[in-house]
């Protein structure tokens, strides 16, 4: 509920001082509740679930940074197939073309 307020709340400060907790704690509070899947009950602070939250969202996290260079990369790949199929290179070296003449 302290989060949902938070969230509309033009002064944290106020809000916090309104409950009776700091601002650190809200924002904690702001964190947790942002890793937690839509309706899930949120897990004992320090307990190994909350661990395991945490590492799940690092993870998931560094999966799509990964994707992201994995599509990059591939865009890459293609741009260059397509630029040596434009201009007929087959993608030998000099030498060996050379070579079979």
């Amino acid at each position: 509920m302290a989060v949902e307020r938070m969230k509309s709340s033009d002064n944290i400060g106020d809000l916090a001082h309104e409950l009776g907790v700091t601002r650190r704690c809200l924002y904690k509070w702001l964190t947790k509740h942002d890793h937690l899947e839509p309706g899930e009950a949120g897990p004992r602070p320090n307990s190994h679930e909350s661990a395991y939250r945490k590492q799940v969202h690092q993870l998931k996290r560094l999966l799509a940074e990964k994707t992201m260079e994995v599509d990059f990369f591939k865009g890459a790949l293609q741009k260059i197939e397509a630029r040596r199929q434009k201009h007929g290179d087959s993608g030998e070296t000099a030498s060996t073309s050379r070579s079979e003449k």
